[in-house]
């Protein structure tokens, strides 16, 4: 990479929704935005949290400049408290994201060492040779910023998460005037969210769906709870809303959603609206007359609605007649664990509302009308799409065409974009990957431990322990384990064990004296004997384990006597 260069580096969110960590490089120096996660999912057992793997940077990281956050979002900002201590860079956010990420260092013991500098959207500043502006867009969480990025190649344009709400609710509107003036002084090039390309039209403003949640919460005369992204403030503000103009009283059910509720605050948002109930005050009211806020759209299975769904909540409940209006988009990936949730709902008696039977959610990504308007204000020379999957970067690139972009440049992971000089490309391809949170540990999810799991949760595992004597003359019968491998009814199928014990003499017996009297030849010859009968048996490849049991003739004799 040469040093005079202007170069662009996703190391997340670019072909994936999620767990952004965005570089650029110039004059041997790196300036991150957003440092965000990306949640598990079934193919990963165990781990509920995501990393972006920041090894490319953290080789570098005395030409880390400094972190610069967008907005208070998860997938922008979630992974700090975890990668922080590799990086130990400076960090530069607005006072609310400040506010929502010094909860998260604290937990993390934290906040001492990773200190945040306040900035004001608006107020240039600088990190490292990167001079940065902030510029005021909307989005589902207050104080949403564009990064304007000025070096001597060029500006760059970094949109962060955006859409153009003319009646945000929350916030200030999308700041036009500078969003013209930057596009008439010249941009390089534009770094811009994909998410929502597909999307004809407009994504819509959080005011309609207040209206439309107000007519929809009073027609139950019952409980209603609804769930929704704990970071959209604007969503809360509109649930205190709809409570009043509905004779209900709002409540919060979710510990992400009290500490959003303390950040807003903190910073000056819902300041005109009451203090919400606790999860205790709420259960006492009658039925009709609370509106809960819950955690839990996208079907986590910690989240409060999951824990309310399987009745297990200690303070809320929902019966036969209630309502959840599930007041959120489904994040890709979350499809099944959603549904489940919903199943577990409706069988309780629990009436639920999407928005495929009510207009109950605006989208915080900007649609394709909305695209056309960033593109025909800016104007840029150059569009790198990325905050979506390979079929969102690609339909962005030809959308940035049809704006008479004179290039747009698809980059996944890992793949460094040269900005300037010269025409843009990609022109290395460096290592990225995902890191699985677990405790304070975080590993590759590529690596021998999850690999392993997948293997266990896939195959099932066996153990086998084999006592022989000094000769390696077997001495008993073999004691075999499986573990995801049971018989009919997931009973034991004696069949199997009886083939398993069989195939163990056998695989000894067809041993050499030298074979025999050798550990390490002893357990690879069980080893394969039992995978070869499972397999057979099965299909199924398991972890395999083997013990081997040496006793020497003075052990033998003493367990004999």
């Amino acid at each position: 990479m040469s040093g005079d260069a202007l170069h662009f580096l996703p190391l997340g969110g670019a072909g994936e929704i999620g767990m952004n960590l965005n570089l650029f490089g110039y004059r041997g120096s790196w300036l991150m935005v957003d440092l965000g996660v990306t949640f598990g999912d079934p193919t990963i057992p165990g781990i509920e949290v995501i990393t972006p793997d920041p090894k490319f940077i953290v080789e570098r990281r005395d030409r880390l400049a400094g972190l610069v956050l967008t907005h208070a979002h998860e997938d922008h900002i979630g992974a700090v408290p975890h990668l922080w201590p590799r990086l130990k860079c400076p960090i530069y956010a607005t006072g609310f994201t400040a506010s929502v990420l010094k909860r998260k260092l604290a937990e993390a013991d934290l906040e001492d060492d990773a200190r945040i500098t306040p900035i004001e959207p608006g107020a240039p500043f600088e990190v490292g040779p990167f001079g940065i502006e902030l510029i005021r867009l909307t989005h589902s969480i207050p104080e949403p910023n564009a990064l304007l990025i000025h070096t001597p190649l060029g500006a760059v344009f970094h949109t962060g998460d955006w859409k153009l709400d003319p009646d945000p609710l929350i916030g200030a509107p999308v700041d036009e005037a500078a969003l013209r003036r930057i596009g008439d002084d010249g941009v390089l090039a534009l770094i811009g969210d994909s998410t929502n390309v597909f999307e004809e039209g407009r994504s819509g403003s959080e005011a309609d769906v207040r209206q439309s949640l107000i007519d929809l919460v009073g027609r139950y005369d019952r409980r209603v709870a609804i769930a929704s992204f704990a970071s959209n403030v604007a969503r809360l503000e509109t649930i205190a809303a709809v409570a009043r103009a509905t004779g209900r009283h709002a409540a919060l059910c979710g510990r992400s959603l009290r500490r959003m509720d303390e950040a807003a605050r903190e910073n000056g948002y819902l300041r005109d609206w009451p203090r919400f109930l606790g999860e205790e005050d709420a259960a006492k009211l009658p039925r009709d007359r609370v509106l809960i806020a819950c955690t839990g759209s996208q079907g986590e299975p910690r989240a409060a609605l999951a824990r309310i769904a399987a009745g297990s909540h200690p303070k809320i409940g929902l019966d036969e007649g209630d309502a959840v209006i599930f007041s959120s988009r489904k994040i890709p990936g979350n499809e099944r664990a959603i549904a489940r949730l919903q199943d577990m709902l409706v069988h309780r008696g629990v009436e639920v509302v999407t928005e495929s039977e009510h207009f109950v959610h605006v989208s915080g990504h900007p649609a394709r009308d909305e695209l056309v308007d960033m593109y025909q204000w800016i104007r840029p020379q150059i569009a790198v799409p990325v905050h979506g999957e390979r079929r969102h970067l690609h339909e962005h690139r030809r959308l940035a065409r049809r704006c008479q972009t004179p290039q747009a440049v698809v980059a996944t992971n890992g793949e460094m974009v040269r900005l300037a000089p010269g025409p843009a490309a990609v022109v290395e391809k460096v290592h990225s990957g995902r890191l699985a949170v677990e405790g304070e540990n975080l590993l590759p999810v590529d690596g021998p431990v999850i690999r392993e799991r997948r293997r266990l949760m896939d195959n099932g595992a066996a153990v086998a322990t084999v006592v022989v004597d000094a000769k390696g003359e077997l001495l008993e019968d073999a004691v075999v384990t499986l573990a995801g491998l049971g018989g009919e009814d997931e009973g034991r199928d004696d069949a199997l064990y009886d083939a398993l014990i069989d195939a163990v003499d056998e695989a000894v017996d067809d041993l050499s004296p030298g074979g025999r009297r050798d550990d390490e030849k002893l357990e690879q010859a069980v080893r394969a004997a039992i995978r070869r009968v499972i397999r057979s048996e099965t299909g199924k490849r398991p972890a395999t384990d083997v013990h081997v049991v040496r006793l020497t003739p003075a052990l033998i004799d003493r367990a004999h006597a």
